[in-house]
């Protein structure tokens, strides 16, 4: 008579279900993440503008790739300058100036972008652009057309959002399959061993 191992034939079980699981779960995401580009696609056409969000997560998520203005009234003193690519896809450095705002607060603005680490002196003002995720869950304002003294950034595009979630169901079912397997060949091997 061929037994099977309780504990080890549960432990596998579970396993292979918490992959399947794990594997659902990404297709839901994949929903998710295609009703969301579909979203940030028809933003992006849409002239309207939107108030730039002062709060993290939801507030930056419903607006993202719309278009706004604000008024940088000064800027506190930092610059973040990371790599980046103009309008023309250049490689270079685009510049982020943390603005104070009227009535208090502060947004990153994306001024725009140059060649070199270092950026052209502004002292702020109106700006109008589209709104892109940035750090910690906050917006950033990438100026179009760019401030004095910058060439105009590449323009964000929904479509650089990666969506993996489909790769990823298919590994976690491709797991789920391959533990099956390797569990069939070890009790097989068990009860060749056993005669």
């Amino acid at each position: 008579m061929r037994r099977v191992p309780i504990v080890s034939t549960v432990i596998v079980i579970a396993a292979v279900l918490t992959m399947i699981g794990l594997g659902v779960w990404q297709l839901e995401r994949l929903q998710w993440k295609q009703n969301l580009l579909a979203h940030y696609a028809a933003a992006i056409r849409d002239p309207a503008e939107v108030p730039f969000p002062a709060a993290k997560q939801a507030a930056v998520e419903a607006v993202l790739f719309r278009r706004a203005s604000l008024d940088c009234q000064s800027i506190s003193g930092q610059w973040n300058s990371i790599s980046g690519r103009n309008d023309k896809g250049e490689a270079g450095y685009v510049h982020l100036a943390n603005c104070a705002l009227p009535g208090g607060g502060n947004a990153w603005v994306q001024a725009g972008w140059t060649q070199g680490p270092q950026h052209p002196d502004w002292a702020g003002g109106k700006v109008s652009g589209l709104i892109a995720p940035y750090i910690d869950g906050t917006a950033r304002l990438i100026a179009s057309p760019p401030a004095p003294g910058f060439a105009a950034s590449s323009r964000p595009d929904p479509n650089d959002i990666p969506n993996n979630h489909l790769a990823y169901a298919v590994q976690w079912f491709f797991f789920a399959g391959v533990a099956l397997v390797i569990y069939g060949l070890a009790l097989r091997k068990r009860w060749r061993e056993r005669g």
